[in-house]
C-alpha cells in the first residue's frame, strides 16, 4: 500500500491518487510520519460496504436462529436501554 505524506497531497492535490488508485486498491495518507488516513475510489469503498452490510445481515440472522434477541414494546425497549446508561 503506498504511503503519501499530508504535505504532498496537500501540494499536489487529488491528482496525486489518481495514478496510485490505478494500480492499488487504497493509499495511506501520513501526518507527521504516522498513518492516519486511508483514500480509495467509490467502488472499492462501495465494495467494502457491501461486505460490511453483508456481515450485519448474516450476524443478525445467526442471532434470529440461535435466540439470541429481545421481543418487547417500544416502551419497555426505551426503558431497558435508558436504564443501562
Amino acid at each position: 500500500m503506498t504511503a503519501i505524506t499530508a504535505n504532498d497531497l496537500k501540494k499536489q492535490g487529488v491528482s496525486l491518487l489518481d495514478p496510485i488508485l490505478k494500480d492499488e486498491q487504497e493509499a495511506v495518507i501520513t501526518v507527521r510520519g504516522k498513518r492516519k488516513y486511508v483514500v480509495m475510489d467509490m467502488e472499492a469503498y462501495n465494495h467494502l460496504r457491501e461486505c460490511e452490510l453483508d456481515a450485519a445481515l448474516m450476524e443478525s440472522k445467526r442471532d434470529l436462529e440461535t435466540g439470541k434477541f429481545v421481543s418487547e414494546s417500544v416502551a419497555d425497549h426505551i426503558r431497558r436501554i435508558t436504564d443501562d446508561l
